[in-house]
């Protein structure tokens, strides 16, 4: 520790980021688990949406999903499959306005959101004798935003972010600018624009939908809705005040960063080596491969053994 080498090594044919990405949000999940649903209300009026999977276990794992994801997708339900079989219950939370319906109030949220995440594990830890925090994409810098800010849940023991876009700016751009990237932005962009579109019909005086469709990169996104909603100056400051990059340093619980080198939406700024080495709480792997959330080998989704492997590790 830190700078950890990587044993995940996929098949010749799989050494693409793309495809990795793809293949990975596309291949099914192999999962048998029942969901229990509950809606967790907060202080401010509004909600968050909770799916916790219960195997009698004294340990928890709370997961938190990416940009525009849910508690729903495959990638949530196959590793709260696998933490199950591995000794964990698990809780996968639902950012607001992620769980299908609107939610209340006129924000949203954004990376750099910790309260919610605080108040989800203030509400789950009774009962459990230790808590862990899996964060994937966006839930990965936030999480290690989280960490990093001090004032963690006495029974968070341990952590795994995969595929973290800790520099959001250098992360924005790559996504903006790379052109293999143009199939994932609108993508992100429809939804999004769908969300905001819906906001401003119930905020028709705080939101201005006009154009939103038209919007084709995060940097205009961002400066134009994000930020104003959630009170940063533009998206240079949203970005900046909300990326864990210079949070990183103040981690003081075992923790795993593990973000692919092929992984088409970071760049340099979100392998953070110097941090790495200098934190001995925070563990960085970077295998060659794995793209975005992909991390597929000739056995299967690779991160669904890695995380419990990890969190086993530190957290009895």
């Amino acid at each position: 520790m830190p700078l950890l080498e990587s044993r995940f090594r996929p098949p010749l044919f799989l050494r693409n980021g793309h495809l990795q990405t793809i293949l990975g949000a596309l291949l099914p999940r192999r999962f048998r688990n029942d969901v229990v649903a509950e809606r967790l209300e907060l202080p401010d009026g509004d909600f968050l949406d909770l799916d916790w999977v219960k195997a009698g276990h004294r340990r928890l794992a709370v997961i938190s999903h990416g940009l525009e994801g849910s508690s729903k997708n495959r990638d949530i339900r196959g590793l709260s499959a696998a933490l199950n079989k591995a000794g964990w219950d698990t809780l996968a939370w639902n950012f607001r306005g992620c769980s299908g319906e609107l939610n209340r109030c006129l924000r949203f949220y954004h990376s750099g959101e910790t309260g919610d995440l605080s108040a989800v594990l203030s509400h789950a830890a009774g009962g459990y004798s230790s808590l862990a925090l899996v964060g994937l994409s966006l839930g990965g810098n936030m999480i290690l935003k989280y960490l990093g800010e001090g004032n963690v849940h006495p029974f968070v023991h341990a952590a795994v972010a995969i595929s973290a876009p800790v520099d959001l700016a250098s992360s924005a751009r790559a996504l903006d600018r790379r052109p293999g990237n143009q199939i994932y932005l609108r993508r992100f962009m429809k939804s999004l624009a769908a969300k905001v579109e819906a906001k401003a019909k119930r905020f028709p005086t705080e939101i201005d939908a006009t154009g939103v469709r038209d919007v084709r990169s995060f940097s205009i996104f961002d400066d134009r809705y994000t930020a104003r909603i959630h009170g940063f100056r533009d998206a240079e400051d949203y970005w900046s005040q909300s990326s864990a990059i210079g949070y990183l340093n103040r981690i003081s619980i075992p923790t795993l960063l593990l973000n692919a080198k092929d992984d088409p939406f970071l760049s340099l700024e979100s392998f953070p080596y110097k941090e790495g080495r200098q934190n001995p709480c925070l563990s960085l792997e970077t295998p060659n491969s794995g793209g975005h959330l992909g991390f597929l080998d000739a056995q299967g989704f690779w991160i669904e053994r890695r995380i419990p492997e990890f969190l086993n590790q530190f957290v009895l």
